[in-house]
């Protein structure tokens, strides 16, 4: 199925594909862990972070006794990090063990001391059992995917999960890709941030745009909402928690 185009929505340019240079896999692995450095920094001052952990304190609130999270393209492990703070923030009774998926090695590598365990994976693919973890996140990771890819990604997400999906990503606007690169200076973000953190914010979506995705890959509409920071958060319950059948099968 494909979705026709959103509507125009003002300060909104039209999607760029682009290039990241982050997703080169020959890309230096030094300049890159520093890089990620640069992503773990706006994802707190911009909005990445908070916009993940208000959707998930809603469901670790109402959870009891130990429950898991798996953060897809987790990067160097900050917000299953921030994750575990707010678990312990929230009291007594429940616990969480996080994982970091990443598919660049040594990434996982890097991240596996902010998180309970890690893996060295595809998205698309994830090597985990149907339902074998409470939450999956994914924090600005979907719009490096496009097509059936990005479709793959999302059901893999809905497959592994027992109770809730979240993923956040960027909202794409001018205004969005201009502040960023002007922060970059003053925040002393290497070249291939700011290179590449543009080229994120105009590889982002609209609210629309995103609901279609996921829509499209699971047959059922999620809840999206816009976050501070041109941010946008999806969240659902996974096809077989919520009794529907997976998509592309008959009821």
């Amino acid at each position: 199925m494909r979705w026709p185009p959103s509507p125009p929505v003002p300060l909104t340019p039209p999607r760029r594909r682009g290039v990241e240079l982050l997703d080169d896999p020959a890309f230096d692995p030094g300049e890159r862990r520093r890089s990620h450095d640069d992503i773990a920094l706006a994802n707190a001052l911009f909005g990445g972070r908070r916009a993940v952990l208000a959707e998930l304190a809603p469901c670790l609130r109402e959870a009891r006794g130990e429950v898991t999270l798996l953060d897809v393209g987790t990067g160097i492990g900050d917000i299953p990090q921030a994750a575990e703070r707010l678990a312990r923030s929230i009291g007594p009774g429940r616990s969480l063990r996080t994982i970091g998926l990443d598919g660049v090695e040594g990434l996982a590598m890097t991240g596996q001391h902010r998180t309970s365990a890690s893996l060295c994976a595809d998205a698309r693919a994830i090597p985990l059992a149907d339902r074998s973890v409470d939450f999956v996140t994914c924090s600005q990771v979907l719009h490096h995917f496009v097509d059936d890819d990005a479709r793959r990604l999302i059901r893999e997400m809905d497959r592994v999960a027992r109770r809730r999906v979240i993923v956040a990503d960027l909202r794409r606007s001018w205004l969005a890709a201009g502040g960023l690169w002007l922060a970059s200076f003053p925040l002393g973000f290497r070249p291939v941030s700011r290179h590449d953190g543009v080229v994120s914010v105009l590889r982002g979506f609209t609210a629309a745009e995103l609901r279609g995705l996921v829509s499209d890959a699971i047959g059922a509409p999620p809840l999206v909402r816009h976050r501070l920071g041109f941010r946008l958060t999806a969240t659902w319950t996974p096809t077989a928690a919520a009794g529907r059948p997976p998509a592309g099968r008959p009821a």
